[in-house]
């Protein structure tokens, strides 16, 4: 016999929102709703606002088009399984482009002309563009297609560059504009003319001491700024600071974009995204990050300015997380002893595993690397920070007038050796050297010993009689002594 059918009733809708699957209520509410035209509506209702339901369409929603067109999309690279372009050409990025309104362009966006191909990573792809309407050049992200597929990396990617957005400082990327639209998001920034600080490490290897302290305290600088709006970057490494061509400023770009990629639940399983080589521990072990661990990565890209190479490395990536877990790195100094040990010892600290035991905040460690600049370039005017002289390891005192203590010995083993000289028995011409003279017996070493004492009484005589007057000659010129601790600075 067929059941009696169930009157509607919304506290069995509830049921299925919030209830537990395996309860009987449940199985009886989804039965009723399966037959029931007017509690489905009522449950899409209860389950989300019109306007989110919207969104959520929008999101899933296949591209317009014909099919053709449809199929076109299905079968390009980023979106065969399996397949994913690692090396974006002019050629291939094109395909995400509407037709140029000027043939000497790539293509367009919206009101955007993009003019070529900049570069490319895990997150996206950049592109040189020109504003129409504001007559400016630009750079444009367009988030990568793989990415873009996912409604979360879409949502995230919005709202993280709005957020960056809010940044302005003058050592962080400006960011114009922000669309959602189409195939793929992107984010319009300023364009910057120059090179990204890896290129430059590519190209030349470590960088002199004042340039690696001026683009560190500028990125401090930079992340200062984005912490005090609440955004922490997590993706602070050498690829994402810009250095302007013609002027000494370096500008920190993608902020908070490494979120989008977590929200992503990629379908190429096992792909990570970007370089592992300057996360903090707390992110190459999944641990929720904070302003912390961007300044473990300025200190790994630190030690990258200063040696050349990421702190951290191995044959894989998983080897890499391993070793930024578990290992220690090794110390700057080893690698180029050009550098001053307070410098090592601030990247050893920056590098602490705790994030507690790194520098405070960014803005502190702005200050900081602004005095150790300014100490560098003047030292005997302005002091190492005290956070920074407490780190370096003790090095030996400065010398002082206790120079005369190390002096005087040195001047007595000179008068000795003149004094040997000039007691030495002669070599005899034409003939090999002889140890004996006339009266000598026949050891050598026994004619020393002989003579010690007596030489060596009259040398103390003639030391007795220069300290006191070295005394004077110290005590009556101070520029000596200026010029002496000048010297011998640590």
């Amino acid at each position: 016999m067929k059941a009696a059918a169930q009157p509607c009733d919304e506290s069995r809708l509830v049921v299925l929102l919030r209830g537990n699957e395996d309860s009987a209520d449940f199985a009886a509410a989804q039965g009723h709703v399966e037959s029931c035209a007017a509690c489905q509506q009522r449950l899409s209702t209860l389950a989300a606002e019109a306007g989110e339901w919207e969104e959520t369409r929008e999101l899933l929603r296949e591209s317009e088009g014909d099919a053709a067109l449809t199929e076109e999309r299905k079968n390009r690279p980023w979106n065969v399984a399996g397949r994913r372009p690692t090396n974006w050409t002019e050629a291939l990025a094109k395909q995400l482009l509407a037709p140029p309104s000027h043939p000497e362009m790539l293509g367009r966006l919206g009101r955007y002309e993009i003019e070529r191909l900049i570069g490319s990573g895990g997150m996206g792809i950049v592109f040189k563009g020109f504003d129409t309407e504001l007559n400016r050049p630009v750079a444009i992200k367009v988030l990568a297609p793989h990415l873009a597929s996912s409604g979360a990396a879409r949502q995230r990617f919005a709202r993280e560059a709005r957020a960056a957005a809010a940044v302005v400082h003058e050592h962080v990327v400006a960011i114009h504009n922000v669309e959602t639209g189409g195939d793929a998001p992107f984010l319009v920034m300023q364009y910057v003319a120059g090179e990204s600080l890896q290129a430059r490490l590519d190209r030349q290897g470590p960088l002199e001491l004042c340039e690696a302290l001026r683009i560190a305290h500028q990125t401090a600088a930079g992340l200062a700024a984005a912490h005090a709006q609440g955004l922490v970057h997590r993706d602070v490494k050498p690829s994402n600071i810009l250095l302007e061509q013609g002027l000494e400023r370096a500008l920190l770009t993608d902020f908070g974009l490494a979120r989008a990629s977590d929200d992503a639940s990629l379908t190429y399983t096992g792909h990570a995204l970007g370089t592992p080589h300057y996360m903090s521990p707390e992110q190459a072990r999944g641990d929720a990050v904070d302003s912390a661990s961007d300044l473990f990565s300025l200190g790994s890209v630190l030690y990258a300015m200063c040696t050349g190479r990421p702190p951290f490395r191995a044959e894989t990536a998983y080897g890499v997380l391993r070793r930024i877990t578990d290992s220690e790195a090794r110390p700057v100094r080893e690698t180029n002893p050009q550098t001053p040990a307070w410098l090592d010892a601030l990247v050893q600290r920056l590098l602490s595993k705790s994030p507690g035991e790194r520098i405070g905040t960014a803005d502190e460690l702005a200050d900081v690397l602004a005095q150790c600049l300014a100490h560098v370039q003047r030292p005997t005017a302005t002091p190492l920070p005290t956070v920074v002289s407490k780190l370096a390891p003790a090095s030996k005192p400065a010398a002082s007038r206790n120079w005369l203590w190390v002096g005087v010995p040195a001047l007595a083993l000179a008068a000795a050796g003149i004094l040997l000289q000039a007691n030495w028995p002669k070599q005899p011409s034409g003939g090999s050297t002889v140890l004996t003279g006339p009266a000598a017996p026949a050891d050598a070493a026994t004619d020393w010993d002989d003579g010690s004492d007596q030489q060596l009484q009259s040398l103390r005589r003639e030391l007795d009689q220069l300290e006191p007057r070295a005394r004077r000659l110290w005590d009556t010129n101070p520029s000596i002594d200026s010029a002496f601790s000048k010297e011998n600075q640590p």
